[in-house]
């Protein structure tokens, strides 16, 4: 009986561990399947994602990695609302948000609307947004004005860097390569050194590089005898003609559209105490790729269209520097102290194609137009300083207080031949802007309290006063002189415009200009539930107006943000779903666009435009059916109108002709115009699964599909060839990890699955031969990697 009733005990008792054990398991699977909590800084705090009642898309390291993000032109379709345009003459990258930006801020005077944040500290010229994005903790793209926090020219929105940071205490380090299409050739990793228990220094580099995608064609010339014709009817004589020189044409050597990009940047931590972190950073970065080009959209019977007759060779120089400083000090238990400065100095140079050589020439002086657009050297210095305190804490009111500095000293001169036929035929107008001094001073106070009435319920005001100072000093624009006694040949950078009887002194930039605003924000959220918050809020926008050629001042541009958001957490943590409802009121929108003046110069022309409207809606969702199961969708509804606008652009030669008598290229109105780059709707939809293999090992397939209505390139909306179709854009990546705490990995991918023709600009001709360029085409590679 004893032995009966023990074995009925021990069976009882193993059944009970074994139901022990099933529901440890099961318990350990539901919490594999949670979403990851996220952690953002978008409100100078640490906080969790669905805790912040901001429209804010954190995309993290892994993801960075899984996307193959090297620009923040790649990030832009993991964000809804987001989008970036390439602009080849000065190579940049100009971004666009929730149908609001600026294609032209893309010289030394224009600002972005979207502001770009790298551990807090702006960059203010757009060649940063170039930059190589390597070893990041995180991205984080806020939606909708950010001027109460963080400051300049964050109008419609911010995007914050996160570097990756040292970590006292452990070694670690990782290692990756790779290579594929248009002989990609890879590299990048990072090390951690622990010096001291209060000290440790993070080393990183990263190395890509490619050839470009656009192919020289043989030019296809006609003969002596038509040459001749045409050149006799286009007023020349026999005494006179030449041939056209077929080496004047680029047949050899680095292509357009070609990565040659490398960067190193050594972090060290100070950490003497708990209350105490020091962490400053040197960056260097080096560009020696090539611009994009502006490629005929319909290409010539018999060329590729990856293809384009190229009389300037492409040339792409520059070097970046960027110091970077982040002072955090608890001074007690309620009051912690912030310092964060900055500097960065950019030196660059470029050739670039602008004609595209959307023309085959008739005689060495007719039938197409040569025009080499050349930045001869471009300097630009910038600091920055922010200090505040903020309350440390579970408090009833929240808040911080701060003060900000920032300066710039700029430079650039910048060259446009422009000949008939060819760079041997006629001038038909050359320049050069010769900008020695530009300064920027930027002032700032501002102030944030969240009064928590209740603990659900919360209020947030927000204040910043900003004052800017701006300064052209020996700005000059100087033209062609049409002096018949000066051989007619393209202008060299070695030329001094300003002491060569060859050219003529047409327009002073010597000018200042300053102005103030106020920026402001009002909040309330209210927790629903423990998983459910909802927000209202009202913020304005500001950025500061400026000088442009001739010294004469355009003015600030401002926005007010109405905005309804929902962040929810369901499904026992599996989902989460975040929704924003927006209604945007644009004023004085700055339009920048090269234009032909009265008299024949050329310059860059700013105006204010009435601004525009746009409504719009987000979503984005996080789901995990099991621990081994990841579906994300991010989408965006947006419905823009452009107030009263008279827009000229050189860009666009088949405009009518103006009613402006001081602009004599064509324009047109474009009043109720959609807004450039914002489709009606996108979509981005990701799937990613992982398999376990029986070594312990994984292997993880991922899918990322983006969808989006078609959208117009410009404010002309100018027909077929000045829009970008509906598009779907599919990319691949496949994992396999092996088993191990620091494991290797083996990566495959491919991007662009469909090899569709994606136009992120447009440009046309007199005879409405349309131009845009490309997202890059389909790419494939492989890369290795291996963490210690």
């Amino acid at each position: 009986m004893r032995r009966k009733l023990a074995f009925c005990t021990s069976a009882a008792a193993i059944a009970l561990l074994s139901s022990a054990q099933a529901a440890a398991a099961a318990e350990s699977a539901d919490k594999g399947a949670l979403v990851e909590e996220v952690l953002v800084t978008g409100t100078k705090r640490t906080t969790a994602l669905q805790e912040t009642p901001v429209a804010i898309t954190a995309i993290s390291s892994a993801t960075l990695e899984q996307e193959h993000v090297n620009t923040v032109a790649d990030v832009t379709r993991l964000v809804p609302s987001f989008a970036a345009t390439t602009e080849g003459d000065h190579g940049v990258i100009t971004m666009t948000m929730r149908g609001i930006g600026n294609d032209s801020a893309k010289t030394e005077y224009a600002d972005p609307e979207v502001a770009l944040f790298v551990d807090g500290i702006y960059t203010p010229r757009a060649e940063g947004a170039s930059s190589l994005l390597f070893d990041l903790d995180s991205v984080e793209v806020l939606r909708g004005p950010q001027g109460t926090l963080w400051g300049r020219n964050s109008t419609v929105g911010a995007v914050n860097m996160q570097t990756a940071k040292p970590v006292l205490g452990d070694s670690f380090g990782n290692i990756m390569v790779g290579g594929g299409t248009y002989n990609r050739v890879g590299a990048r990793g990072a090390v951690n050194i622990p010096v001291s228990d209060t000290f440790a220094l993070r080393i990183a580099f990263a190395k890509e590089q490619h050839d470009g995608y656009v192919k020289y064609q043989t030019p296809k010339l006609p003969s002596i005898a038509s040459q001749q014709a045409a050149y006799i009817a286009g007023g020349g004589t026999l005494a006179t003609f030449k041939p056209i020189n077929a080496g004047t044409f680029v047949q050899a050597g680095p292509r357009y559209s070609a990565q040659d990009q490398a960067a190193v940047r050594v972090g060290a931590l100070y950490k003497p105490s708990d209350s105490l972190a020091w962490n400053v950073s040197y960056e260097y970065f080096q560009d020696r790729g090539t611009p994009g080009m502006n490629l005929m959209q319909q290409p010539r019977a018999g060329e590729d269209f990856w293809s384009a007759l190229i009389d300037v060779a492409p040339y792409l120089h520059r070097d970046v520097h960027a110091f970077r400083s982040n002072l955090n000090w608890d001074l007690s238990d309620k009051v912690a102290l912030s310092y964060i400065a900055g500097y960065t100095r950019f030196d660059g140079s470029s050739n670039f194609d602008q004609d595209g050589g959307a023309h085959i020439p008739t005689s060495f002086a007719t039938g197409a137009t040569y025009q080499e657009d050349r930045t001869n050297n471009s300097r630009y210095s910038n600091f920055s300083h922010e200090v505040s305190l903020k309350s440390k804490g579970e408090n009833t009111v929240d808040w911080i207080l701060g003060l900000y500095y920032a300066s710039e000293d700029n430079s650039i001169r910048f060259d446009i031949p422009i000949f008939n036929g060819t760079k041997e035929g006629t001038v038909g107008w050359q320049g050069s802007f010769i900008q020695p001094k530009e300064t920027v001073r930027s002032k700032a106070v501002f102030g944030q309290a969240t009064w928590h009435m209740t603990d659900n319920f919360r209020l947030t005001g927000g204040l910043r006063y900003t004052d800017d100072q701006r300064a052209n000093k020996g700005g000059t624009n100087n033209a062609w002189a049409y002096n018949p006694a000066v051989p007619q040949v393209p202008l060299d950078p070695g030329t001094n415009p300003l002491t060569s009887p060859a050219y003529t002194t047409y327009q002073h930039n010597d000018g200042k200009y300053s102005d103030s605003k106020a920026t402001w924000l009002a909040r309330a959220d209210y927790d629903v539930s423990h998983d459910f918050l909802i927000y209202a809020s009202v913020s304005s926008g500001y950025k500061s107006g400026g000088l442009q050629d001739g010294g004469v001042p355009y003015g600030p541009e401002t926005l007010i943000n109405y905005e309804i958001g929902t962040k929810m957490t369901l499904l026992d943590g599996r989902m989460t779903f975040n929704n924003a409802l927006f209604y945007e009121d644009f004023q004085d929108f700055q339009f920048s666009a090269p234009v032909t003046f009265a008299g024949g110069n050329r310059g860059l022309a700013t105006s204010n435009a009435d601004g525009a409207k746009v409504k719009g809606f987000e979503s984005e969702i996080t789901f995990r059916p099991t621990a081994k199961d990841t579906f994300q969708v991010a989408a965006s509804f947006l419905n823009t109108k452009l107030g009263k606008l008279l827009a000229g652009s050189n860009d666009y030669s088949n405009l009518p002709v103006c009613p402006d008598k001081s602009i004599s290229n064509p324009c047109m109105d474009v009043t109720g115009h959609k807004l450039p780059h914002a489709p009606n709707a996108a979509f981005q939809v990701v799937y990613q699964h992982e398999f376990d293999l029986p070594n312990g090992g994984t292997f993880s397939p991922r899918i990322s599909s983006h969808f989006e209505t078609a959208s117009w390139l410009s404010v002309f909306n100018d027909g077929a060839g000045d829009k970008q179709k509906a598009y779907h854009r599919t990319d691949l990546n496949l994992v396999y990890k092996a088993p191990g705490d620091r494991p290797w990995s083996i990566e495959l991918f491919a991007q662009n699955l469909e090899d569709g023709r994606i136009k992120t600009n447009a440009g046309v001709t007199s005879d409405n031969i349309y131009t845009s360029q490309y997202l890059p085409p389909r790419t494939v590679g492989a890369n290795l990697r291996v963490d210690f």
